[in-house]
C-alpha cells in the first residue's frame, strides 16, 4: 500500500472475538469468485461480474496485496476488508492531493446480519491506527445502502460530503483514531 512506509505487510493475523483477519490463501479463491459474482453482494458496487470471466481471470491466490485482509470465520473466508489509497480522480477527499486510506468491505450473504462487518472493520481500523496513527480513513457508500450507512455511523465516521457518482448519491465520511480515542 503506498504510504505505509516502514509498516510490514502482511501483518500477523488479527484476531477478534470471532474472526481472524489474515492474508489471502489459495483456498480462498472460490469465495473471492462468489463475492464478485453474486448480484446481492455487488448491488451497490457496480453489479456482479460474469462468473465464467472470474473463473478465468482470478489468480490462484486472489487478493494478495497490501491493505487487503481476508475475513476468516472458523477457517472459512466470509468476506474481505481493505484499506486502499483513494484515487485523486474520484470525488470526495479530505487531503488536498487525495491518497487517503479508504475502508472497503464485502461479505458473503450468509455472513450478513451477524455483526461481522462491524467486528472486522473495527479490527482493521485498530490495526491501521496503530500502524499509521496520524492518518485518517475515509469511507464512501451509496446513501441507498442502509446497512453500510448504519455501519459507518457505528464505526464513528463523520459525514464530509455527498455527491453523485455511478448514477447514485454517494455518502463520503472520515474516521480518525485521534477523534475516536478522545
Amino acid at each position: 500500500m503506498p504510504g505505509l512506509g516502514s509498516v510490514a505487510w502482511p501483518p500477523a493475523p488479527i484476531r477478534t472475538e470471532r474472526l481472524v483477519l489474515r492474508e489471502s490463501e489459495a483456498r480462498d479463491r472460490a469465495a473471492f469468485i462468489e463475492l464478485f459474482a453474486l448480484p446481492e453482494v455487488r448491488t451497490y458496487l457496480g453489479g456482479p461480474l460474469p462468473r465464467d470471466e472470474l473463473e478465468r481471470t482470478v489468480p490462484e491466490v486472489p487478493g494478495r496485496r497490501p491493505g487487503l485482509f481476508v475475513i476468516d470465520l472458523n477457517g472459512t473466508m466470509i468476506g474481505t476488508v481493505s484499506l486502499d489509497r483513494c484515487d485523486a480522480e474520484r470525488p470526495g477527499h479530505v487531503l488536498p492531493d487525495a491518497g487517503e486510506a479508504e475502508l472497503g468491505y464485502m461479505f458473503l450473504p450468509q455472513a450478513w446480519g451477524c455483526g461481522f462487518a462491524a467486528e472486522a472493520c473495527a479490527a482493521a481500523l485498530g490495526w491501521f491506527a496503530d500502524a499509521l496513527p496520524s492518518e485518517s480513513v475515509v469511507l464512501c457508500t451509496q446513501t441507498a445502502n442502509d446497512r453500510s450507512m448504519r455501519l459507518a455511523e457505528r464505526m464513528g465516521f463523520t459525514e464530509v460530503t455527498r455527491f453523485e457518482e455511478y448514477g447514485a448519491e454517494q455518502w463520503f465520511g472520515v474516521w480518525s483514531s485521534v477523534t475516536q480515542s478522545g
